[in-house]
């Protein structure tokens, strides 16, 4: 029976209308989730008005969701891979998008805190999953360009809810832009019959139908034969438990060095999600200025998220990955001191695309460094351990904020945790990555294939001079 290798098959497959339809699907998802993030950032000074609260009271509500998605981070890229992808995605949009509409009805800081803690849950879960799904897609050449690209979705969803915000908080409050969210109901039944299962997933189902569907339409040009068996590489079909399997085959401390950068990476992503608007208030600028700043905040955003995904698929995703998170410390620093408006939006754009748009390449190369068989576990739990930065963040430039210190300060508070990112990153034994082994092993077997056409070559042409003679 001929053997499809489904790996070798996405590897070398050229773009086309498969892989368009699931960034487009997967991106979606991801403008509805950035969104849903932004929005607390938003409408936070509107919130803190009409509750009557302070800036450190403000902080911890925003940081309940922030708790959620580290556990739906966690669990839900764990039950991916047990459930199946699309299952485990519904569940996360359900969440994220009908408890943040109920948010819109309270009228008291716990009350909010509980569902926007049940929203987190769905929002923090998508992102892994979403990864999983586009790197086990993507052609080889753009692996790490199209995952990274689903964090444009981001950007985008925090440019929608920023123009949303500037026309519907003054005029129906802050509740209006809570109650969009409930939209994003209407995506689950283009997921379940859009987004495709994971490989694996059907593999252990032996779904040999579903598989051919998807392996046809990855690669069109395909022929297959009526009987095939479709199979991935050894290290891809991981056995026992997904989560044990992290730690194995010397991969602990480079997957703890993962958690690090994600923990200080989403350090930075969320607290500038959050105080951004108010920082900029701070620094003196009206709420309509402070707003601009979030959309031009989320344009660099989206400029990194191209730049750096197009550098990584030619460089290294690892190296381009530090750099990047290593310019965002340097530009955060700078962006307190005091300057004229031209330059401080240039650097905000600057640190849009270093500090928010890099973290979709963080995504990308998590999702290369662990075999199929666990990605989403592996990028849900290093998104999940993450989370802790994201919950500490608004806490942390709350209670910065509510000191009253110099803006520099706060500035600088948020660029420690860029340095640390880029440290952890670098030190990653990138040769255990689940990339760079398949690329090893498939150069040695094709030099072994070269070795053996060489050999009967060499046996053909010594059975031609004997003849001859």
């Amino acid at each position: 029976m001929n053997q499809i290798d489904v790996r070798k098959v996405a590897d070398e497959a050229r773009f086309n209308g498969f892989h368009l339809g699931v960034l487009w699907w997967c991106a979606l998802v991801i403008l509805v989730d950035g969104y849903d993030l932004n929005m607390s950032g938003v409408a936070m000074p509107s919130i803190m008005k009409e509750l009557g609260v302070n800036a450190a009271t403000a902080g911890l509500m925003a940081s309940s969701a922030l708790v959620g998605m580290m556990i739906g981070a966690a669990v839900l890229g764990a039950l991916a891979d047990k459930i199946g992808r699309r299952a485990a995605l519904s569940i996360g949009v359900f969440l994220f998008s009908a408890f943040t509409a109920l948010a819109g009805l309270t009228h008291e800081p716990t009350a909010f805190s509980v569902l926007r803690f049940v929203a987190g849950l769905g929002l923090g879960g998508v992102m892994p999953v979403l990864t999983a799904t586009m790197t086990e897609c993507a052609p080889r050449r753009m692996r790490s360009l199209l995952p990274a690209m689903l964090s444009c979705g981001f950007a985008i969803g925090g440019i929608f809810v920023a123009l949303v915000g500037k026309q519907f908080l003054v005029a129906y409050g802050w509740q209006s832009v809570f109650f969009t969210a409930a939209i994003a109901l209407v995506l689950i039944p283009c997921i379940l019959k859009w987004v495709p299962e994971s490989m694996p997933y059907l593999l252990a189902r032996d779904d040999n139908e579903r598989i051919r569907r998807i392996v046809c339409r990855m690669e069109p040009s395909l022929k297959l034969e009526a009987q095939v068996k479709f199979v991935v590489p050894a290290q891809d079909a991981v056995k026992g438990t997904p989560l044990v399997n992290l730690f194995r085959e010397g991969r602990a401390v480079s997957t703890i060095l993962l958690w690090f950068a994600f923990i200080a990476g989403l350090f930075m992503v969320y607290a500038l999600g959050t105080w951004l608007t108010k920082l900029m208030a701070i620094a003196g600028y009206s709420l309509g200025s402070a707003l601009t700043f979030t959309i031009v905040f989320n344009v660099g955003a989206i400029a990194g998220v191209l730049v750096g995904g197009w550098l990584a698929d030619r460089l290294n995703v690892k190296w381009v990955l530090a750099v990047m998170w290593a310019l965002a410390a340097v530009s955060l620093a700078m962006v307190g001191q005091p300057m004229g408006n031209a330059a401080r939006f240039a650097l905000v754009l600057l640190v849009g695309a270093t500090a928010t748009g890099t973290f979709g390449l963080a995504y990308a190369y998590a999702g290369q460094f662990y075999p199929m068989s666990i990605r989403s576990t592996g990028v849900g739990m290093a998104s999940g351990i993450g989370r802790l930065g994201a919950i500490v963040a608004p806490v942390i430039i709350g209670f910065l904020v509510s000191l009253h210190l110099p803006l520099e300060q706060n500035f600088l508070a948020i660029a420690a945790a860029g340095a640390v990112a880029a440290l952890s990153i670098a030190f990653i034994n990138d040769r255990l990555s689940s990339a760079q082994y398949y690329d090893r092993t498939k150069q040695q077997e094709d030099s072994r294939v070269v070795a053996r056409r060489a050999s009967l070559d060499g046996v053909v042409d010594g059975r031609g001079e004997q003849t001859a003679r």
